[in-house]
């Protein structure tokens, strides 16, 4: 039965080509392979080896409609806003468009000067708009009475543990997609993956001191 097969392997060889790729096409497509990778590190890898593996959160930049959301959330607000990972800035800008002294916070250098460069290239002055190379997890954010944050789900709550220590009473915080888990929502934006959700920090504390002392008794 084996030599029959055989026969017939050998019988349709030409209409079933058995040979390996060309090796230049290999590397060809090695090559491309590697380029689209690098390409890809470049913009979501730089900064990584900084922070914490539980803490890394890749590149992803928000849609306009996100960012639409977010800007409804804020109005009637003033003051000085964080954005958390600002990556190419629209965020910021939009914020500074609207009057808040925005601080953009990103640890990808190639981000960074992107952002940098289209600040200076519309003219928006440093007052409005900043863009800073620096871990906003090693940062006091107490000086920001608005932070915005599109991270991922599996870092909402340590940042939630972080701004409750760090923001006052009067702050609010919104997280663009993924909602703090715990937290009551004052207000909500947009559905879908361009959802965004606003904090009250002083609602959060209050509630949550509320929860703790019903889980004791």
């Amino acid at each position: 039965m084996d030599d029959s097969i055989e026969v017939i392997l050998q019988n349709y060889s030409g209409v079933f080509p058995t040979n390996r790729p060309h090796p230049i096409f290999s590397a060809c497509t090695g090559a491309l392979l590697t380029g689209l990778y690098g390409l890809w590190s470049l913009f979501t890898l730089p900064g990584f080896r900084k922070i914490p593996c539980r803490l890394k959160v890749p590149y992803l930049p928000s849609s306009k409609d996100q960012t639409a959301n977010v800007m409804k959330l804020l109005e009637g607000r003033s003051g000085r806003l964080a954005d958390l990972g600002s990556g190419d800035g629209r965020l910021v800008f939009a914020a500074s468009a609207a009057g808040f002294q925005s601080t953009g916070f990103e640890i990808n250098s190639i981000l960074v000067a992107y952002a940098r460069s289209k600040a200076c290239w519309t003219g928006v002055p440093s007052s409005q708009a900043v863009f800073v190379k620096k871990d906003f997890w090693k940062t006091d954010l107490s000086s920001y009475n608005n932070v915005t944050a599109f991270l991922a789900p599996g870092v909402m709550e340590v940042l939630g543990e972080k701004l409750l220590k760090e923001l006052s009473d009067d702050a609010l915080v919104i997280a663009c997609r993924f909602p703090f888990p715990n937290w009551p929502q004052q207000s909500f934006a947009g559905f879908g993956l361009d959802q965004t959700f606003a904090y009250d920090i002083s609602t959060v504390r209050s509630y949550l001191r509320s929860e703790a002392k019903t889980a004791v008794q």
